[in-house]
């Protein structure tokens, strides 16, 4: 939703502060300039960056748009869902919870922390640690280098993402001047045509560079920004879930290991402790 609103902040300004200044918009419509700067910008993405880089980043883009934001709700509910999952390990054995883990849609536990169930990756991380945990007995140690292996995966996988897009806002402004130097170049080969000939064709140089100026500094590099604090949070997240096992897996009662993963959580939307304690205690 914000990056919509920012994304018409950006034009609403733009455009209203060239009109306010007396600019004619009609000279801002330059289909060659888009056709380089759009043409060029593609090509460069496609030297830099392999085929299946290209697909994630094809695939992340319309996330920006429909990404949902974890509510302090959604923790205390995926915090609880872990309490009652390793209340019931400790109350009936570790076999108890196998048909919780080996289908967590269907589980009346797992299944009410909707966070967790809409997002695939952390649901699996979630899960497939405790099946490795149901498996045998793991040291903690060893289940901390595991869960730690996968977020510096899902780290490294990840991070060229929002990366390739930040290159690309770089070189916007550099395809802004190659574009305007083009233009520079047809108003030389057009210099006996008069000078309205020959201003029509430096307004449409500027453009080139005006485009990607704006491109650049007003939405690539912002995305790729965006792009960078939604890794970071979903690192944060896989964080709040090995938090929590690897304090019950050191043999803490669930409402320790809750609170352990507690204090993980960013400030913005951490529950206090009196909140935890209420949810897990079924108290509104």
């Amino acid at each position: 939703m914000f990056v919509i609103i920012g994304i018409a902040v950006v034009l609403i300004s733009v455009v209203a502060g060239f009109t306010m200044a007396g600019g004619n918009l009609v000279l801002l419509i330059q289909i060659s300039e888009f056709v380089t700067i759009g043409g060029a910008t593609i090509g460069s993405l496609l030297i830099s960056a392999p085929l299946p880089l290209i697909k994630k980043i094809v695939g992340a883009l319309p996330k920006l748009f429909s990404s949902h934001k974890i509510t302090k709700e959604d923790y205390v509910e995926m915090l609880r869902a872990f309490s009652t999952l390793f209340l019931t390990a400790q109350r009936e054995g570790l076999l108890a919870i196998e048909k919780h883990i080996e289908d967590p849609d269907k589980s009346d536990i797992l299944s009410k922390a909707k966070s967790l169930m809409s997002d695939p990756y952390k649901k699996s991380f979630f899960c497939d640690t405790m099946k490795v945990m149901l498996a045998g007995s793991v040291p903690p140690h060893e289940l901390e280098n595991l869960m730690d292996a996968e977020i510096e995966t899902f780290e490294t996988e990840n991070k060229p993402i929002h990366e390739s897009i930040g290159r690309v806002g770089d070189a916007l402004p550099g395809l802004g001047i190659v574009a305007a130097v083009l233009g520079i170049i047809v108003t030389m080969g057009s210099i006996n045509d008069g000078a309205e000939a020959v201003g029509h064709h430096v307004a449409a140089a500027l453009v080139g560079t005006f485009l990607g100026v704006l491109l650049s500094y007003g939405f690539v590099n912002p995305i790729a920004a965006n792009m960078a604090h939604g890794i970071e949070e979903k690192v944060q997240d896989l964080q709040i879930i090995k938090t929590f096992i690897l304090a019950y897996a050191k043999g803490n009662p669930p409402f320790v290991a809750a609170e352990m993963a507690r204090r993980t959580i960013f400030s913005d939307e951490r529950p206090t402790f009196q909140e935890l304690e209420n949810s897990l205690r079924g108290k509104k």
